[in-house]
């Protein structure tokens, strides 16, 4: 063997090599899809036929409590930084009336830092962008700034047209027919056959099935009677809305096909997710006021699911607590970077938690709550910070007044406990939220109710003792019989009955809890020894 050959094969081999070790993540987003379309979904009101999603779902973990933010904006801001809203300022849709600030490129994003772990990593948004005002011009190339290789798509979110609209690729505008769904997948399948042979991180943004609806190309939908005409579109946009998902679900089968055929199946996870629930004109919700745009269950549940060889045990789903803000930290260990926290300023914290070891089957728990929040340069009264654990849900808005739910008896929010008197759990849980609200947003009292507190002096008023304790809680009162409960900060009934003196707890992790008995209520803390 000559050394021209001899170097062809050594090329070759680690060529190869690579390719069976890449590791490359797409992130498949909906626009405006809530859950009740999709019959995978416990809560579904409606099914579209979806058969390529649910072949991709087979092989995934299925979060079914996915929190988003309630518009698309604020929802692709902190998916791409990891941050809330109140840290990176973008917490509505971005231009229009009553419009949302932008995105900062000082942020610290996916892209940028997949780049400093590792530069061969490509990175591609195809599909909306919506994060930036289309002027000044310059505007249109933040897409690049901000760390990815390659933008191709519409940079503002509706399109005026799904067969008549304005394409930017790295900052070059072209008026586009092809249907937009079709557009957004031929071009990430093009930019994929440019980049094989590399680790990618490709971001898909479909426009559909957001408005405006339509009737999409033949062949793409299942329901027949459908005649594409403005006065039935307005009288239908249910049924238009489905056919919409639809073509995205015949597309996305088309997507996958192609990366058959590249041979990037096996090497590849997917995330597929919506940004936030549906609008109101197709909301299958009896109070449409709780739909897209407001911090309901409604508007910000949205379906969520992850397939790929990171994905132990598929085909199962988890209850776990999750933000779409998690994507980023999830992302990034996808590739590898476990120690992406060094390499986050103090000035910028985020807020992102990895899901890989949900993933992996290694816990079942990443989260005790998870978060969104709406507001605008000129307030109204949707604006405000929602905050849930696994049972309850307070949400408080910027014009000072709360809601508070149990969703696994009130999913649709109806009842709100605040108008009546909270029982000692419901009071635990109310105290335990908005305690963790006012600690994550550093500023303001968002306890408008007594707050649980040990009493104050003298210790005869302490109904448990000691406290702080560590193995035993003895009464420190006459009648011993009485039925006590002992809970933990998220809610979880730890003991119930009436011999807890005798019983030895030690071995709980060290936090707060309360006790409760005869109606009232004390915070007991447990230390280490």
């Amino acid at each position: 063997m000559n050394w021209d050959k001899k170097y062809v094969a050594i090329v070759a081999f680690f060529f190869c090599n690579n390719l069976l070790a890449q590791r490359n993540v797409i992130l498949i987003i909906a626009d405006d899809l809530g859950t009740d379309y999709c019959g995978f979904y416990e809560d579904y009101a409606d099914t579209a036929a979806l058969p390529n999603l649910r072949s991709l779902l087979l092989n995934s973990v299925r979060f079914k409590n996915a929190t988003a933010n309630p518009v698309c904006s604020a929802s692709r801001a902190g998916m791409l930084t990891g941050r809330y809203g109140f840290r990176t300022g973008v917490g509505n849709i971005v231009g229009g009336t009553g419009g949302s600030g932008q995105l900062d490129t000082s942020e610290i994003t996916i892209p940028r830092m997949l780049k400093t772990f590792n530069p061969l990593i490509k990175c591609a948004n195809v599909g909306k962008w919506h994060l930036n005002q289309l002027n000044p011009i310059s505007n249109l190339l933040i897409p690049n700034e901000v760390g990815y290789d390659h933008f191709e798509g519409p940079f503002i979110g509706q399109l005026t047209s799904y067969t008549n609209w304005t394409k930017y690729t790295n900052g070059v505008a072209s008026t586009i027919t092809t249907y937009a769904t079709t557009e957004t997948v031929n071009n990430s399948v093009t930019w994929l056959k440019n980049n094989l042979g590399q680790p990618h991180f490709l971001w898909i943004g479909f426009n559909a099935p957001h408005f405006p609806y339509h009737l999409p190309p033949a062949g793409m939908y299942s329901e027949t009677t459908l005649s594409g005409l403005t006065n039935d579109i307005n009288q239908h946009p249910k049924a238009y809305f489905k056919a919409s998902l639809e073509a995205l679900d015949f597309e996305l089968g088309r997507f996958m096909d192609s990366l058959q055929v590249l041979n990037l199946l096996d090497s590849t996870d997917f995330i597929f997710m919506g940004d936030n629930g549906n609008a109101a004109k197709v909301a299958q919700v009896a109070d449409t006021s709780k739909a897209k745009g407001t911090i309901y269950q409604y508007g910000v549940h949205v379906p969520f699911f992850i397939s790929g060889p990171d994905v132990v045990n598929p085909g199962r789903s988890t209850d776990e607590l999750i933000n779409t803000q998690d994507l980023f930290a999830t992302i990034l260990e996808m590739f590898g970077d476990t120690n992406w926290q060094s390499a986050i300023p103090a000035n910028k914290p985020v807020d992102s938690r990895s899901m890989l070891p949900i993933l992996k089957n290694q816990v079942a728990q990443i989260r005790n709550w998870s978060f969104t929040e709406m507001f605008k340069p000129v307030p109204d009264n949707a604006d405000g910070k929602a905050i849930r654990n696994a049972t309850y849900k307070l949400l408080s808005f910027d014009d000072g007044h709360q809601e508070f739910y149990n969703l696994t008896t009130d999913y649709y929010e109806n009842n709100n406990l605040l108008n009546g008197t909270l029982s000692s759990i419901e009071l635990i849980n109310y105290n335990y939220l908005c305690n963790e609200l006012s600690n994550l947003i550093g500023a303001g009292n968002y306890c408008t109710l007594t707050s649980i507190e040990e009493p104050r002096g003298n210790s005869n008023l302490y109904l448990f003792v000691p406290n702080p304790f560590f193995d035993y809680i003895k009464w420190n009162m006459p009648h011993k019989s009485t039925y006590v409960q002992l809970i933990d900060s998220t809610g979880k009934l730890i003991y119930s009955g009436n011999e807890m003196e005798t019983v030895n707890f030690s071995s709980l992790a060290p936090g707060i809890y309360f006790a409760t008995t005869n109606g009232a209520t004390q915070k007991l803390i447990k230390t280490n020894n």
